[in-house]
């Protein structure tokens, strides 16, 4: 089968174990990133199989029509970046591994590295020791600090956790499902959105990004932080209302923002107000981006794809699909 793989931005799909599992198969790998719908069309116009790295290429109509030979997508996680209703006319199957029950602990680790490099300014200190400086900033504890939660899902009852080793009051706030968890855990629930947004000297967002929750931190909510607080965002940019963290970090409540996530992906634009300012970490979408995950995701994408070659296909979002694929 001629598979195609995109945006393996660090060349490291053929070191994986997994990879060996596409032995005797055509294989093509795209190092860079393209959202141009003529060129991923040229690209991918011989491929049968798509193998997606999460969300990092929107696969929509005007270029599923353009596929011809496409008849499987195969990936892990959730999928609103695919048109799943083209891709079904098409017969073309989409198969993902939603991987029920289990968080990304990448992601929560990597959104405590956040929260311990803004509050001390780990990054900003680095660079001013290597221009030849020495200790330019305080930072701040977490002992005794309040950790809030906004949505208790999968990670952020492993950031409840991880508050609790650190010694931190964990304070949690969301649907009343989410609510449940937490007091089941043990975890104090806010009395009111509100209570949390005031109270929080660190906010970490744990939510989806759905139609229903973007824009759901608004710009009221950010100004009532404190002006030592930190917001951290691991989860999609959206979930923030446009512009409001620029505004309010300049406003100075919060005082400290560490971002992983941006509105376009790859954000490659050094003029990005939020790469500009002092009191901002931000990284490039690492949040599942390390080798074990990798190997999790890809092994997985890959079984999909030998799943579906031999008849039996895995996972499958749209069956009505495999009427059509056969």
């Amino acid at each position: 089968m001629k598979i195609s793989i995109l945006d393996d931005y660090q060349n490291t799909v053929r070191t994986l174990p997994s990879f060996a599992k596409l032995a005797g198969h055509d294989v093509t790998i795209w190092n860079d990133h393209t959202k141009d719908v003529d060129t991923l069309a040229a690209r991918l116009k011989d491929t049968e199989a798509l193998v997606l790295i999460r969300e990092r290429t929107p696969i929509r109509a005007p270029l599923i029509e353009r596929l011809p030979k496409l008849r499987l997508i195969s990936q892990s996680s959730v999928y609103p970046h695919i048109d799943v209703d083209a891709c079904t006319r098409r017969g073309v199957v989409l198969c993902s591994n939603l991987h029920p029950g289990e968080p990304s602990y990448a992601t929560a680790e990597l959104a405590w590295c956040l929260i311990i490099s803004a509050m001390r300014s780990v990054p900003q200190e680095v660079a001013a020791l290597k221009a030849g400086r020495w200790q330019s900033t305080i930072g701040g504890a977490l002992r005794h600090r309040t950790l809030g939660i906004l949505g208790y899902g999968r990670i952020g009852a492993v950031l409840a956790r991880y508050a609790k080793a650190f010694e931190m009051r964990a304070l949690a706030f969301g649907r009343e499902r989410s609510a449940e968890r937490a007091r089941a855990d043990g975890v104090a629930v806010a009395a009111s959105r509100e209570a949390l947004f005031e109270q929080s000297d660190v906010l970490t967002l744990h939510v989806r990004l759905t139609p229903e929750t973007r824009g759901l931190v608004t710009a009221g909510d950010l100004a009532r932080m404190k002006p030592t607080a930190l917001i951290v965002n691991t989860s999609r940019a959206g979930l923030i209302e446009p512009g409001a963290l620029v505004a309010a970090l300049r406003r100075g409540r919060p005082g400290l923002a560490a971002v992983d996530v941006y509105e376009e992906e790859p954000m490659l634009d050094p003029e990005h107000p939020l790469l500009k300012m002092s009191n901002v970490v931000c990284t490039p979408h690492l949040g599942y981006v390390e080798r074990d995950g990798y190997e999790r995701i890809f092994g997985a994408a890959f079984d999909q794809i030998l799943a579906f070659i031999a008849g039996k296909p895995l996972n499958v979002i749209n069956p009505e699909a495999l009427i059509g694929s056969r």
